[in-house]
């Protein structure tokens, strides 16, 4: 048998070796194709990218026809350069470089000389092509937006880097690439699937026909179409307010953790992206180091959230029992603690838990933060409990949101503060501004927004998301899943009494809304930053996060307002009127709307450009 074995395994090898070289040479003619190279052109069919609906079904982005000016370095002969840089409008230095690149990245195959021509400019030179040996006309579909708002959200369109064709296979040179929002996060579901023609050439160059009659041709395969889960006039709407001023908008569905605007300020009208003017315009936006068109505010400014923090102290000192809702500190326009300090507060007289949350009283949570932390006798112990708490809602963390940017903020525990004293000398009197959403604290918009989600839930919340529907596919089961907080629901009935009594007799009692029931909270933040190297106290920023209506609550929103100075001057009309227009679907109150939408803070944000302190007017 030894014997036979070796005999046998050549035979079984030559019979493979055999097979295989009769299916290569005989049956697949993939590598014939590629040998008659010089005989067959290559043209790559785009699909059309999917659509994008809003969540009422209105279309927000199609595809409009553009052309893209390709090159075959190799098959370039002589001809009229300057005459094809004027047709082109390009300069001769512009040709030389443009062209050098198709070189480089390969002389035989076909790369974009010149992409996104309108149909005015094709229908100008397309009867002319023909004297340009080498280059040719490739049809193109890229994006038309049918509305100026939401660039942001969507994203937008550009050709892919050498790093990602590095990277990724299917994208070749001049191919186009989804960049943040949704055309990123979705780009495999929107872009489709490329086709490919062989187009057979006779020995004069021309094109003769489909090769092996279009059997190894593929069909180009539209993206699929998506449903977002931004409600359009709801962001534009954002977007009005917030003309004049900095900031960010967060709103979102408490029962589902759909997100219905995602506004920033100042932003910027997505058709600048597209077409021949996309890179220049693109340009200028990203070198606008002041306004920062780009910088979306909702998702990656991180600012100190002020009072409305003090939600949390409140649910995490009734959690850790160290208060109930009849608990009651007296203030005398703030309070002293550790060795001298004093907090102040606008507020005197004695405050239980809802009275408190309705006057935001600093003494008071001043006083239930230091209980937590003093609950045990290692302060490192209570930290970490707090910060665990306060991770629970979503602090300090991405969330898992479905869009390509943002920041986590900052939520410290006890190695935090080792770190800064390691000798360990803290406690609660050195951290108590966390109590107020001052100290280490920092939050962005889209996490207060989620505060108030978790709230108006009685303790739990959805990933916030911005896909509602895929053609023909599910959206993921992590934007379905519930997250449940560590503060047990019998702990958010007194809370949400007091963020019914800011609009009814507090901080936002002229801020009402007829016949709505809204819970919400203001907050001011300190704000500070180095001018000609000296730390200055700029205008405070306005915040205000609120929901409504107070049961089963359709919209939770969380505003900030840059320099706008306190909660209910600027960030919580512009927040009660979001609301208002969503959920009654009008807005009555005509003189605040106009007022808002006027009123204008480019003044303040000139003084701090030209290094001049502000004026804070109290």
């Amino acid at each position: 048998m030894r014997k036979a074995l070796l005999p046998i395994l050549v035979i079984v090898c030559s019979t493979m070796l055999l097979v295989r070289l009769f299916y290569l040479q005989i049956i697949d003619d993939s590598f014939k194709v590629k040998s008659e190279n010089n005989a067959i052109k290559i043209k790559t069919e785009y699909p059309e990218r999917g659509y994008v609906y809003d969540r009422n079904g209105k279309l927000l982005i199609a595809n409009q026809r553009s052309y893209d000016i390709m090159v075959v370095p190799r098959n370039i002969k002589d001809f009229d350069t300057l005459a094809f840089c004027s047709l082109l409008n390009i300069t001769k230095q512009e040709f030389d470089k443009k062209l050098n690149k198709a070189i480089i990245w390969s002389p035989r195959l076909p790369s974009i000389f010149i992409p996104q021509l309108t149909k005015v400019e094709y229908a100008a030179i397309q009867e002319k092509m023909f004297r340009f040996k080498g280059f040719y006309i490739q049809k193109r579909a890229l994006r038309h937006y049918n509305t100026d708002a939401g660039a942001n959200v969507f994203g937008y369109i550009t050709e892919v880097n050498e790093n990602t064709i590095q990277k990724n296979p299917y994208y070749k040179s001049g191919d186009l690439i989804g960049l943040q929002g949704i055309e990123q996060t979705y780009e495999e579901v929107l872009r489709g699937k490329k086709g490919v023609r062989y187009v057979q050439r006779d020995r004069y160059n021309r094109e003769i026909g489909p090769y092996k009659e279009g059997i190894f041709d593929t069909i180009a395969v539209q993206g699929k179409d998506i449903t977002i889960t931004i409600d359009i006039e709801l962001q534009k709407y954002g977007e009005e307010l917030m003309k004049g001023k900095r900031g960010g908008i967060v709103a979102i569905e408490p029962e589902t953790g759909e997100i219905l605007a995602l506004v920033t300020a100042p932003s910027y009208d997505p058709a600048l992206l597209v077409g021949r003017n996309r890179s220049k315009n693109f340009t200028k936006l990203y070198n606008d180091s002041i306004s920062k068109p780009l910088f979306d505010r909702g998702l990656l400014a991180q600012y100190v959230p002020g009072s409305t923090f003090k939600i949390m102290t409140a649910l995490v000192g009734l959690q850790e029992e160290v208060i109930d809702e009849h608990t009651s500190f007296y203030c005398r326009h703030g309070f002293f603690y550790g060795r001298g300090a004093f907090m102040g507060c606008h507020d005197v007289g004695h405050n239980a838990l809802i009275d408190a949350i309705t006057k935001s009283c600093n003494t008071y949570f001043g006083n239930v933060y230091k209980r937590i932390i003093d609950k045990n006798k290692d302060a490192a112990q209570s930290m970490d409990v707090w910060s665990n708490h306060m991770k629970s809602a979503g602090f300090g963390a991405f969330l898992g949101y479905d869009l390509p940017t943002g920041r986590k903020g900052h939520i410290p525990d006890a190695s935090f503060y080792n770190r800064y004293y390691p000798k360990g000398s803290w406690g609660s009197t050195t951290t108590i501004s966390n109590a107020i959403g001052q100290g280490e604290v920092l939050a962005t918009p889209i996490q207060i927004a989620n505060m108030m989600v978790m709230v108006a839930n009685r303790g739990y919340y959805y990933t916030p998301h911005i896909i509602k529907k895929i053609q023909g596919d599910t959206i993921p089961v992590k934007y379905t899943t519930k997250h449940v907080t560590t503060i047990d629901k019998k702990h958010f009935e007194p809370v949400i009494e007091g963020l019914l009594q800011v609009f009814q007799r507090g901080t936002a009692a002229h801020l009402q809304v007829d016949s709505l029931a809204i819970c919400g909270k203001t907050g001011t933040a300190e704000n500070f930053a180095k001018i000609n190297g000296v730390r200055t106290q700029l205008t405070d920023h306005s915040i205000f996060a609120a929901f409504a209506p107070k049961d089963n609550p359709k919209i939770a929103i969380a505003v900030f307002v840059e320099n706008g100075y306190y909660g209910a001057r600027i960030a919580g009309p512009i927040a009660t009127l979001m609301i208002e227009r969503y959920v009654k679907g009008q807005v009555k109150r005509k003189t605040m709307e106009q007022r808002m939408m006027e009123y204008s803070l480019e003044t303040e944000y000139a003084k701090y450009i030209s290094g001049q302190p502000f004026q804070i007017n109290r």
